[in-house]
């Protein structure tokens, strides 16, 4: 089954960026190693992202962070592993779950016809 594990990151972790890589870095390789890397990316800091609504069928546009939190959506891996226990498991080993946060969320199947 695939789970996406949401990494947390606060706006210093965004700024220190280049001091956590070789912790990502070594998460990242561990993960193919396993061979349950399926996928993943890091973002770019919130105030970048744009979020759009369509209201009364008029598109409203917003630059920047949609909720104002202490932390943000960093990035994302994308694992393959038999359950929920094995995801957990690898969430753990996530840098950021030390001192920020890490979401883990089952990924629904795409109808790809």
């Amino acid at each position: 089954m695939k789970y996406a594990i949401l990494v947390y990151e606060t706006e210093q972790d965004f700024t220190n960026r280049e001091t956590h890589m070789p912790a990502y870095n070594a998460y990242s390789q561990a993960l193919a190693e396993a061979g349950v890397m399926a996928g993943g990316a890091a973002l770019h800091p919130s105030h970048t992202g744009t979020t759009i609504r369509l209201q009364n069928g008029q598109r409203n546009v917003q630059d920047g962070p949609y909720a104002d939190t202490k932390e943000q959506l960093g990035g994302f891996f994308i694992i393959d592993v038999p359950d929920l226990d094995a995801a957990l498991d690898w969430a753990a080993r996530c840098p950021a779950a030390s001192n920020c946060a890490v979401e883990v969320r089952p990924l629904l199947p795409m109808n790809q016809e």
